[in-house]
């Protein structure tokens, strides 16, 4: 099993629920690494200077943003931190919906989240809660000084988080030059295509598909081993340790949770104006949950 990349709480309501989260995705492509053919010295990126193609120090490398105008904006790297969004160890949900609603165009990369010893019980509940209601959720999460919206969705035993795509990343459909709906298509093409489909139609096996170039790469990495043509370098190791969170009572925070959604919807119904329901219904349950989670760490 891997390193957690990350460790923190899932945030439903007033529960905490502690996890830890693992890549859920590995690498099985070939890792070519640059070496210096005559030593085999690893080979890295140099600061060079585009115009003159000489070395620059670092400490004349600045960021810049180019603006319309063609112009930069130099940003320091002290703008650059207090931007940064505030780091949590929360995985916070902000809403439930069909699974069927979000495009797989805006997926990005899963993880696996895996409870700590306390909160079991916790994440079986909200697993199979989802499972039963057919939803799945839309989350925020920061990790290495990054936003990400994320969908936390049941998978088997487990709970998957997957990072998503901002819809701002998302380039709009109308900017291509597409085909509107069967145009030009006859119905005797449309029956063929279909008759194809359906006999090529079968159940998904992702085991049956493998990577054709990553084979071919290894087997001749093979036969350079057993010919003895092969030469060491050393690797670089990195090292990352994560804290933990704490867990507290189920029963108490889900009636408290439903409480303070039932007070936040009456205070809502009772304004004039439409506001956001998310932003409005948060904020006491984020405060409780603080509230609870002070006396939880005074009692231990």
């Amino acid at each position: 099993m891997p390193r957690s990349v990350w460790k923190g709480a899932i945030s439903f309501g007033l529960i905490h629920v502690p996890v830890s989260m693992f890549p859920a995705t590995q690498d099985s492509g070939v890792d070519f690494d640059w070496l210096d053919r005559r030593s085999l010295d690893p080979v890295g990126y140099s600061r060079v200077n585009k115009r003159t193609n000489k070395p620059i120090e670092k400490d004349d490398v600045v960021k810049g943003v180019k603006t319309p105008d063609g112009s930069y904006a130099i940003i320091e790297e002290d703008e650059i931190k207090a931007a940064y969004p505030r780091a949590t160890q929360s995985i916070e949900i902000e809403t439930f919906v069909k699974a069927s609603e979000v495009s797989f165009a805006y997926l990005d990369t899963p993880y696996y989240l895996q409870p700590d010893a306390r909160s079991t019980k916790v994440y079986a509940l909200l697993r199979e809660s989802m499972k039963e209601r057919k939803v799945i959720a839309v989350a925020r999460v920061v990790m290495r000084s990054k936003e990400h919206l994320a969908l936390l969705l049941p998978l088997d035993d487990a709970i998957v988080l997957n990072t998503i795509r901002w819809n701002a990343d998302m380039r709009e459909v109308s900017e291509l030059a597409l085909p509107k709906g069967a145009t030009g298509v006859k119905d005797s093409e449309r029956k063929m295509a279909s008759q194809l489909i359906d006999d090529m139609t079968a159940t998904w096996q992702p085991a049956l598909y493998t990577d054709r170039f990553v084979e071919a790469i290894r087997a001749l990495v093979a036969n350079r081993v057993k010919a003895g043509d092969t030469s060491m370098v050393a690797p670089i190791e990195t090292d990352t340790t994560l804290p933990s969170s704490n867990v507290i009572d189920l029963t108490e925070l889900l009636r408290n949770s439903l409480k303070a959604r039932d007070k936040s919807a009456r205070t809502e119904s009772s304004k004039p104006e439409v506001v956001d329901k998310v932003a409005t219904t948060k904020q006491p349950a984020v405060s409780a949950l603080r509230s609870i989670a002070k006396k939880t760490t005074k009692q231990a």
